[in-house]
């Protein structure tokens, strides 16, 4: 889904005369993936001019265009702050990942507990990016 084609559905959804939260369609995932540590080695806010040079990770630029192409929305939630906005954006451009929106300013520190009125899914990053499998335990996990 382009970003042109969100914006329109996520925008001015009416019922009953009332705008309401719009819902994404049937099978479609709204993926929030970090940067540092994650996309690409891990690279503190203090020293950004590593940013510029540091390279992705194959395995998750490879997998995140393809949830892209599907039709997922990527959106790119980090802690680099919004003084690296633009060296982000042009990094993720510079390095072909295609996303819908990026969010600066997550909380650092980890141990993050999301409370939401919608359903949240959370998979830990472990070292390699692979489609999501489920397990016994049906949570949605990274292929070992």
């Amino acid at each position: 889904m382009k970003k042109e084609e969100v914006e329109k559905m996520l925008h001015d959804k009416v019922e009953g005369g009332e705008h309401v939260s719009p819902v994404l369609p049937e099978g479609i995932k709204n993926y929030l993936i970090d940067i540092d540590g994650t996309i690409t080695e891990d690279v503190p806010n203090e020293e950004p001019e590593r940013m510029v040079t540091c390279e992705p990770f194959p395995d998750a630029l490879e997998t995140l265009n393809k949830w892209y192409d599907e039709g997922h929305m990527i959106c790119f939630f980090t802690s680099r702050t919004e003084e690296h906005r633009g060296v982000t954006e042009t990094w993720l451009d510079k390095n072909g990942f295609k996303y819908h929106s990026l969010l600066m300013g997550k909380p650092r520190g980890g141990n993050y507990h999301w409370i939401d009125n919608h359903l949240v899914r959370a998979t830990r990053y472990k070292g390699k990016f692979t489609d999501l499998v489920e397990k016994e335990t049906t949570i949605e996990v990274f292929k070992d």
